[in-house]
């Protein structure tokens, strides 16, 4: 793995990260948020979703060790990821979107991940290296909330290729766009745009969207740190359905982030190091 002290510093160019030579993947998108309930999993499941109606190959890594939601969202509940001596091979949906989540391993879905933070990174950088991915388009990390060691371990063990941002028309949305943008430019990777999760409530009757958080302050804090707008997802009783029948991939509406998957379908490769020094794109 490369130095984390230049990493952090912000330095271009080729940066190192560790190798997985059971998988060909293509591009690594990482789903971050500067805080916890703004839906992060959602905006992963549906980006995943619609990359996959699309007609690409898609993988998610659940990286929220202690709190994944991915499984029970694309009907895994009870399942368990199988194995080949150390090889992890990925769970998969009914339509081929490839899973990994410590969910994934525990006898019981609501056992406690009781890890300290170096045997979580551990977990991690296994989902990454020891795991088969097999020839992917996209891999959507489906971050743990925040900034903090979890995600360092993310953005210093995989090649990631791009972030989304995720934040909810609330207050807080200043704070939380800019502790994700900071994040960004220490690790030095792209931030593809912003997604605004619990953004309105359609009305029934007429379609109108009321704002029940009040009026999007998204437009001016986008604006002010230059980055696109990739859809806005509203309060949707259906989204909830979906999320604890286990059937996301089947049951969301279709074209709900147009703008976050051409964003994804024009996402450049970066060169990257694999830690046995050889240069390769995603």
């Amino acid at each position: 793995m490369g130095c984390e002290h230049a990493v952090a510093g912000g330095q271009s160019g080729v940066q190192q990260f560790e190798s997985n030579k059971l998988s060909q993947v293509k591009r690594v998108i990482a789903v971050l948020s500067g805080k916890g309930g703004v839906g992060k999993s959602l905006v992963t499941g549906t980006l995943a979703t619609e990359l996959r109606r699309a007609g690409h190959s898609v993988g998610i890594l659940d990286a929220d060790i202690t709190g994944p939601s991915i499984p029970k969202m694309f009907g895994m509940s009870g399942k368990h990821v199988g194995g080949i001596g150390n090889l992890l091979l990925p769970e998969i949906s009914e339509t081929g979107i490839k899973v990994m989540s410590s969910n994934l391993l525990l006898a019981n879905e609501t056992d406690p991940v009781l890890w300290r933070g170096p045997v979580i990174a551990g977990a991690i950088r296994q989902f990454w290296t020891d795991t088969s991915w097999g020839p992917l388009d996209y891999l959507l990390v489906d971050m743990p909330p925040g900034t903090g060691d979890v995600a360092l371990t993310v953005f210093q063990s995989l090649p990631v290729d791009g972030i989304v941002i995720v934040t909810s028309p609330q207050d807080l949305v200043s704070m939380i766009v800019a502790k994700a943008v900071n994040m960004a430019e220490k690790m030095d990777v792209p931030v593809m745009g912003v997604v605004e999760n619990m953004s309105y409530v359609a009305c029934p009757d007429c379609g109108k969207h009321i704002e029940v958080f009040g009026p999007s302050k998204l437009s001016d804090v986008a604006a002010s740190y230059g980055l696109p707008i990739l859809g806005r997802l509203p309060i949707d009783s259906r989204f909830a359905a979906a999320c604890d029948a286990g059937r996301v991939e089947l049951d969301i509406p279709e074209g709900l982030l147009p703008e976050a998957l051409h964003a994804a379908e024009t996402l450049e490769a970066r060169v990257h190091t694999s830690d046995d020094g050889q240069h390769t794109h995603n």
